[in-house]
């Protein structure tokens, strides 16, 4: 929970910095961008939080077991800013999200995941 409201909604950097260990791999990071926690700040700083500043995360379900967490869940937001080049539409969008994140000593170290976040963009830009 700390990971999504501080750091996806509100922007923390001191969150990132406490909750993801300095060797982080993205299994699943968007194609072009970095698979280490540098690519996780990039993606959600420079192309969510830029696109839809005033995003919001709901915790639809979530399980923990041994060191893994698995997290069901949505992001909601408005287009108010330019995302992939994309200007803004001023529509809001919801992004489904399942998240599986591997912890050590508290830290997120792995994470594999899906989302509909391709979908969303390409219905931004056939709206645009």
């Amino acid at each position: 929970m700390q990971f999504n409201r501080e750091f996806i909604e509100q922007g923390n950097l001191q969150s990132l910095d406490e909750l993801v260990a300095d060797d982080f791999y993205n299994h699943t990071a968007v194609p072009g961008v970095s698979k280490g926690r540098d690519g996780m700040l990039h993606f959600l700083q420079d192309i969510l939080r830029a696109g839809f500043p005033d995003l919001k995360v709901e915790i639809l379900e979530q399980v923990a077991e041994r060191d893994l967490v698995t997290t069901r869940k949505k992001i909601t937001g408005t287009h108010t800013g330019k995302i992939l080049g994309i200007a803004p539409s001023h529509r809001t969008v919801t992004i489904n999200i399942m998240d599986f994140v591997r912890l050590r000593n508290g830290q997120y170290i792995e994470h594999w995941g899906v989302s509909n976040f391709g979908e969303v963009i390409a219905e931004l830009r056939a709206g645009s």
